[in-house]
């Protein structure tokens, strides 16, 4: 076998490995929302996606660790919505810090809707041993992004600020979820990017405040 077809023989196997967990994980996601986490079972799952259990623990190792593979899924598109979205304003000549955090977390609360099913989950629905540890790890991590985007001094001051800003953000996520529509989630985003509006305002001025302090 020559170099050339080994390395189509790996694509291959890449590809069929790849969207075999993108079969599972989307199983997962209608079983887990369906009936969370402690309820779900895994033959459920192997069943909707067409495959069999130990396909699931090869790829995954089990019910707890697919959890967690679909909260990653699902961060990082979040995460990738909002970081297009700062990229796009970049390119576009915005340099003000707080005008490219108001870019990416609109696209952030845009994207909500269409996760809505997995924010109840992550966030309001019963979890595998382990998992609130990871999300309040994530929550930090999300703050130091801000934090690198807003270009805050590392002052007690900033670190609130971010730190609110931040949770403001979360909170916001959960209540576009809760929407009874496409719609009424959409005024939620527009009323929640407004509010961030005259957030910035109380920021700059407690941040003018410490300066001249």
């Amino acid at each position: 076998m020559t170099a050339r077809t080994s390395g189509r023989s790996a694509g291959r196997q890449w590809s069929t490995t790849e969207q075999t967990r993108v079969q599972f994980l989307d199983a997962a996601r209608v079983v887990f929302a369906q009936r969370g986490f402690a309820e779900a079972s895994v033959s459920e799952v192997v069943e909707r996606a067409g495959s069999s259990v130990g396909s699931l623990y090869h790829h995954f190792g089990g019910k707890g660790e697919l959890f967690t593979a679909l909260w990653e899924r699902y961060r990082d598109e979040q995460h990738r919505a909002a970081a297009t979205a700062v990229a796009a304003a970049r390119a576009g000549g915005v340099t003000d810090p707080f005008v490219l955090f108001e870019a990416g977390s609109r696209a952030y609360l845009q994207a909500t809707w269409a996760n809505r099913d997995m924010v109840r989950l992550f966030h309001d629905g019963d979890t595998p041993p382990g998992f609130q540890k990871l999300l309040r790890q994530s929550g930090k991590d999300w703050v130091k992004d801000n934090f690198r985007l807003l270009g805050a001094g590392n002052s007690p001051v900033n670190r609130v600020l971010v730190a609110l800003l931040t949770s403001f953000m979360g909170d916001a996520r959960r209540e576009i979820a809760s929407a009874r529509s496409g719609k009424e989630a959409q005024q939620l985003v527009d009323t929640m990017m407004e509010v961030l509006g005259r957030m910035r305002t109380v920021i700059e001025s407690d941040l003018l405040a410490e300066i001249s302090s």
